[in-house]
């Protein structure tokens, strides 16, 4: 599967084709608006929640419930244009209208991408960058990992997540039943934490941030089940699963460092106590007595729930911001306002939900084929079949 995304934050809408869909899956636009509520929920979140109901509206791909083979292509209207039509629209403008609509953006916000695109695409007003690189384009990315979640079910796999971490508030209790366990506890949680003592510091920590004027990030994990042995591939590096997913993490806004199983705290423990003991059952076949490893072992997925842990930090927007210099006057300012959140960390941890299943999706795919459900079923069984006989 690819996928590509469209629009601007304060533009007419968000985009999102993606093509490589097998062919008969049923799909309904409630299975994208699910996600897309996940995604605007959560403690922290701020006021363009209100304004945006985000809703999908298939375009094309999708006939009568099923899907068609052919390219989806979904989009999610933008309320808040309507408040924006002068500012963002792609007609030119009279001097007049110039005038009354000028709110060029000159002060980049240190750790946006605003001097950055600014400075490599030559733009004097900085709002052409950080329309784009808004984390409002996330929605759009949401649809396409919603479509990949669906993917995943139809083939028996299940995607959950939790929040780890929020502000250094970490939290102590992470463990649960099973992977539906998982999603019904955190559904429950406004900032999507299981350790409900750790939940109460959490937003405590969220409403100094916004008293302050600053912002928090945190550390999020997301979990998969039902993981059929040996997505991905050793024999190149572009072929890997995990590193695919890595680089899909980092590609998040905000986020900066990502971590498969047990991650960094791998570094400070023996071989003994890192690598997962192999054993066999008539029932399971293969599988592993741990999954210190996340699931992976040589790039490839082992047959255990996949496990991954991604950093994001605080937003950059701030009420109270930081200094920076007008490139106009090359004089020292404050840098710009721009509607925000305090903390945006449970909001994350939908998306990277939904950014790991679509690399998932796309290995499963890539694997077992994707003219068809039914000819994707029969490969799994048969491949899950021999594997648990070899």
């Amino acid at each position: 599967m690819r996928y590509l995304t469209a629009g601007e934050s304060h533009g007419p809408q968000l985009t999102t084709i993606v093509e490589g869909v097998p062919a008969n899956m049923e799909l309904l636009e409630e299975d994208i608006n699910r996600e897309l509520r996940r995604r605007q929920g959560g403690y922290g979140r701020g006021r363009r929640m209100q304004i945006e109901k985000d809703k999908v509206q298939f375009k094309s791909g999708v006939r009568h419930g099923r899907t068609t083979g052919a390219p989806i292509t979904m989009v999610v209207e933008n309320n808040d244009f309507k408040s924006w039509t002068k500012i963002m629209g792609s007609e030119p403008l009279t001097e007049e209208e110039e005038k009354d609509v000028k709110r060029q953006i000159s002060r980049p916000r240190p750790g946006h991408a605003d001097l950055n695109g600014a400075i490599k695409y030559g733009h004097r007003d900085m709002r052409n960058v950080l329309e784009r690189s808004s984390a409002r384009e996330t929605t759009a990315r949401v649809c396409a990992g919603a479509l990949a979640k669906k993917v995943l079910k139809t083939f028996g796999m299940e995607v959950g997540g939790q929040v780890l971490e929020i502000g250094g508030i970490k939290a102590e209790n992470t463990e649960y039943k099973d992977i539906h366990d998982l999603k019904e506890r955190t559904e429950e949680s406004p900032v999507r934490c299981l350790d409900q003592e750790a939940e109460e510091k959490m937003k405590q920590a969220i409403d100094d941030a916004k008293a302050n004027g600053d912002s928090i990030g945190g550390v999020v994990q997301t979990v998969i089940s039902g993981v059929p042995i040996g997505m991905g591939s050793h024999v190149q590096y572009d072929r890997k699963l995990d590193s695919k997913i890595a680089g899909a993490v980092v590609s998040i806004n905000a986020f900066k460092g990502v971590e498969v199983g047990i991650g960094f705290d791998a570094a400070g423990l023996p071989g003994s106590q890192v690598h997962d003991e192999i054993a066999w059952d008539n029932e399971k076949g293969y599988y592993r007595k741990s999954n210190n490893l996340g699931g992976f072992e040589g790039g490839m997925t082992n047959g255990m729930p996949i496990v991954i842990q991604g950093v994001m930090k605080p937003i950059p927007t701030l009420y109270k911001p930081l200094q920076s210099v007008d490139i106009e006057s090359k004089e020292p300012f404050n840098a710009s306002i721009e509607r925000s959140d305090s903390c945006a960390v449970p909001a994350a941890s939908v998306v990277m939900e939904n950014v790991i299943s679509f690399e998932v999706a796309d290995a499963l795919l890539d694997m077992f084929g994707s003219d068809r459900v039914e000819a994707v079923e029969r490969n799994i069984k048969e491949h899950t079949d021999w594997a648990r006989e070899f």
